[in-house]
């Protein structure tokens, strides 16, 4: 008998994870691996960080987070115009224990989720690791990779019961239009479905167009599940600091979940995100600038290169090249790529099976490693 359940062992790990650990060992190596900010986090966050820590704040607190940090994130969305209120506002660590956290509240054993195809692989993950089914439905580049309402009408069951929406969107940098999330939101109403929306790339955003979230439509605030929180905006990957904004029946539930498996987030992380909330944002002004002119940098730089093509990405801080030309499947592209030229890429099916003739180059990193990057990739697809 396994000591390791069944269920465990369907489970898929990360292939963002997997490239990643392959570059070890290697040197002079490029890697656009990791969706990770390649900045610190912003010295007045830090600060408030230790101040509450010197402070002797070092214990328990309320299980769905501290009042003022709660109260800052409910403001933030007032700011918005979502009327949220600090009793449906929980704090968890990092975005994935929220999107867990929703999951379990809302799903029961064999209830299907629709999710996007190339989307986050942790989301298949998840949703098999509470017992849920999940449902990809592809995401084409003609449609900016975002959902066709009509794809997704037709991939609901009587089993069905959310919809996972991410924009913008890791791997591709799509971002959902007003009128794309309205139509998704007039079927969710009409079929009786919840939103589970993961909005941590909310304000990577490369557009003028203003951010749309589904849960300002009428009637969809009570029907969603918002999750954002620090990590990409403030470069606060390690503080593992994320919200979720929910119905408060819903918000009381994961709360009561979350004690079974976290408690609650230390004292110290919290008052850092009040302070990245409430403090000065230039730093966060400065950090998209840098991005925008990186993900210039990167696109053209692709585009630039015989066989590849990249669309644009309206968000987020990845470039989704389109590698099918060169007659190389993703994995075979990302592996000779690594091996040959020591560049690191994660392969377009690392996402779901729409993926194929993609891989995901994240721009997180220095405009030197870019330009060195792409120099590699361009001497790679030559030599084929």
């Amino acid at each position: 008998m396994s000591f390791v359940s069944e269920k465990s062992k369907r489970i898929p790990g990360s292939m963002i994870r997997e490239m990643f650990a392959m570059q070890t060992g290697m040197e002079n190596v490029v890697s656009f691996a990791l969706g990770e900010p390649d900045f610190t986090a912003p010295k007045h966050v830090i600060d408030a960080t230790v101040a509450s820590f010197q402070r002797g704040e070092t214990h328990y607190t309320p299980n769905a987070g501290i009042p003022a940090l709660r109260e800052a994130v409910a403001k933030s969305y007032q700011d918005r115009g979502l009327d949220y209120k600090p009793n449906e506002i929980l704090i968890g660590a990092g975005a994935i224990s929220l999107l867990c956290l929703a999951c379990t509240a809302c799903l029961d054993i064999g209830d299907e989720v629709l999710l996007p195809d190339p989307g986050w692989a942790n989301y298949k993950g998840l949703m098999m690791q509470v017992g849920a089914v999940p449902v990809p439905v592809k995401v084409k580049e003609e449609n900016g990779f975002m959902y066709d309402v009509d794809d997704l009408r037709a991939a609901i069951t009587p089993k069905t019961k959310m919809i996972l929406i991410n924009s913008p969107s890791n791997p591709t940098g799509g971002v959902a239009s007003a009128e794309n999330l309205r139509q998704i939101a007039d079927l969710a109403k009409e079929k009786n479905l919840y939103i589970l929306a993961d909005e941590i790339y909310r304000e990577l955003l490369w557009d003028d167009e203003p951010y749309t979230s589904i849960a300002s439509f009428p009637g969809m605030k009570d029907r969603t599940v918002v999750v954002d929180g620090f990590s990409k905006k403030y470069a606060m990957t390690g503080f593992r600091l994320a919200y979720s904004a929910a119905p408060e029946e819903l918000t009381v539930t994961m709360t009561k979940l979350l004690e079974n498996v976290l408690s609650s987030v230390n004292e110290g992380v919290q008052w850092g995100g009040v302070a990245a909330l409430t403090g000065s944002q230039d730093c966060v002004e400065e950090m998209k600038r840098q991005y925008r002119r990186r993900r210039e940098l990167i696109v053209h730089g692709l585009n630039a290169i015989d066989k590849i093509s990249c669309m644009e990405p309206k968000g987020a801080f990845y470039a989704f090249a389109n590698i099918s030309r060169t007659g190389l499947k993703s994995w075979d592209f990302a592996i000779r790529l690594l091996q040959e030229k020591h560049v690191v890429v994660v392969p377009g099916t690392g996402f779901g099976e729409g993926g194929e003739g993609f891989v995901r180059l994240s721009y997180a990193t220095s405009e030197e490693t870019i330009r060195e990057g792409l120099k590699r990739i361009n001497e790679f697809v030559e030599s084929l």
